[in-house]
């Protein structure tokens, strides 16, 4: 196999150029796998495909009836180590989970690569195009749309004045928010008093008010 023969280098390349694009995407909006991450993972997975799908270029002292070419196989490991990559930038922040976009984006741009190495121009291609539309344009709709808001609510007061757990129920459903089970700790020496819920509403305007 020539890595530079042309079918070669088109793959390498243009996996290398839809990785890259959809990483500018996640760098610009500073998410932690940006740029680079998403250029080395397209770029891995069409090399790897590319391997596959060259088989008897590489197997050249085998009898020919002694290859099985299987390139899904190499998409299926692709896929599979793709989600070890994943997990490191899926992280849990309070109620909030967050990098799951971003863990989509790198397994949906190991797809592209797996794509462009098995030469599938056309739907890796249009999957780039829907990938950076969904990205970009989407997250302009997300923004404008109305969505649940979830926070967690840690009240400390004095234990000698504590307000009932009925009372801030009715206080948080006058700014119109509602709470889960409470939980309750004491803390200074016993003197103060913990509440704590995850409270939720329609918008995140609203907390402004509440604090």
């Amino acid at each position: 196999m020539d890595p530079l023969q042309p079918d070669v280098s088109l793959s390498i390349l243009s996996a290398l150029a839809a990785g890259g694009l959809i990483g500018l995407e996640r760098s610009f909006h500073g998410r932690p796998a940006g740029f680079r991450t998403h250029a080395l993972v397209s770029l891995a997975s069409a090399l790897l495909m590319v391997l596959s799908v060259h088989q008897l270029d590489w197997f050249t002292t085998a009898p020919v009836e002694a290859i099985r070419i299987d390139p899904s196989r190499m998409a299926q490991g692709i896929m599979t180590g793709i989600g070890f990559l994943d997990a490191g930038v899926i992280f849990k922040e309070g109620v909030n989970v967050r990098g799951l976009t971003t863990a989509a984006s790198i397994w949906l741009t190991a797809a592209l690569g797996v794509l462009f190495g098995a030469g599938f121009y056309a739907p890796a291609l249009l999957g780039t195009a829907a990938t950076l539309g969904v990205l970009a344009a989407f997250r302009w709709l997300e923004r404008r749309m109305p969505s649940q808001f979830f926070a967690e609510l840690v009240l400390c007061v004095a234990r000698t004045d504590r307000p009932t757990e009925a009372e801030l129920r009715d206080f948080l459903e006058e700014q119109s928010f509602d709470a889960t089970t409470f939980t309750y700790r004491l803390r200074e020496a016993g003197q103060v008093l913990e509440f704590k819920t995850v409270i939720h509403t329609l918008g995140a305007q609203r907390t402004e008010a509440l604090v």
